[in-house]
């Protein structure tokens, strides 16, 4: 398959882009959180085309992307007066709601599920897109299942070109981290996977969350995409580092009988401090938003054939950094606490 890529975002990029997606094809697309690979969600043939281009597996749920309050509500069975809140205050924007289904999209977006997710990307390009087709749109992160997920254009054509119909580049994403979702179908909302919008901001709007235990639980049914599979795996083995930059130093010299050559994702504090035969700095340790919007850049940045280990500097487990280390968990393979 050839695929398309819209370098400059003008109308026409969007009106063939929409006509592609109506015609049952799979586009990627830009949102505020990563780039998204996009199908009409109320057709299994074409959310197959996602899955068939990503190797994703098929429990693993999809989340359909609308552009207005109107278009979600054709898609869920009920909606709780908190989520009017909680929509009010965050949408559109990073926060992905799980609601009743109403059967209307195909049952492989929702993984045979009686729910489904459902998100208003702020994304402008998302935006205009979404309306100028006026369906659902099914949209996992726009990579090969397992790696990292896609913060620019180039991402996408590195893993996608030749498997999907086109590529819409609207540039960097911002929050460089997937949406928050959220369990909106009980009396307390729980938060399934964390992301762009924290637990602290909406406990502000709505008061008492719960933390699903499923995100540390591999075994059990996934209801939202990121919970049961190991995601965001650069092309050679990561280990989470806990410690000063000190202790990062020490396990560098340590490995370094085992490994030819070390790289290091860090702070720009830490990175400051060690020395490795590779190093990114991430952003400085005060602003965490501005590491997670570094993170899967940098994770692909680490190329199989340059460096043999990656060693990563830990985050403080609050605000988007619960999404950080949500992220480095799941693409880590060992957790080394000095």
């Amino acid at each position: 398959m050839q695929t398309k890529l819209w370098k400059v975002i003008e109308q026409q990029g969007i009106q063939e882009a929409a006509a592609l997606l109506k015609n049952g094809e799979a586009v990627a697309f830009p949102t505020e959180t990563v780039y998204g690979l996009g199908a009409d969600a109320t057709s299994e043939t074409a959310v197959a085309k996602i899955f068939q281009a990503k190797g994703r597996p098929a429990d693993n749920p999809l989340i359909a992307h609308v552009a207005t309050k109107e278009q979600l509500e054709k898609l869920v069975s009920a909606i709780p007066p908190f989520v009017d809140k909680l929509i009010n205050a965050f949408s559109p924007g990073p926060l992905t709601y799980v609601l009743p289904s109403n059967g209307r999209c195909a049952e492989n977006v929702t993984a045979g599920l009686s729910t489904i997710g459902v998100r208003m990307p702020s994304h402008p390009v998302s935006q205009m897109l979404l309306r100028e087709c006026d369906i659902p749109i099914a949209a996992p992160s726009a990579n090969i299942s397992g790696k990292p997920s896609p913060t620019t254009a180039e991402h996408v054509w590195q893993d996608l070109n030749g498997k999907i119909a086109g590529v819409l580049d609207g540039g960097p994403t911002g929050v460089g981290l997937e949406s928050t979702v959220i369990d909106c179908t009980g009396e307390i909302p729980i938060v399934l996977r964390p992301g762009g919008i924290t637990s602290e901001q909406l406990e502000q709007v709505i008061g008492r969350i719960m933390v699903d235990p499923a995100l540390a639980n591999t075994d059990r049914r996934p209801k939202a995409p990121g919970m049961k599979y190991r995601h965001y795996a650069p092309e050679v083995p990561m280990w989470l580092v806990e410690g000063s930059a000190k202790e990062l130093q020490t396990v560098i010299t340590r490995e370094q009988k085992n490994y030819d050559r070390i790289g290091v994702m860090a702070s720009n504090e830490t990175a400051s401090l060690v020395t490795a035969d590779q190093m990114i700095a991430l952003g400085a340790k005060e602003s965490l938003a501005e590491i997670a919007a570094n993170l899967y850049d940098a994770l692909r940045t680490f190329k199989e054939g340059d460096i043999d280990l990656i060693l990563c500097e830990t985050f403080p487990e609050a605000g988007i950094g619960r999404a950080i280390m949500n992220r480095l968990k799941k693409a880590a393979s060992v957790y080394v606490q000095e």
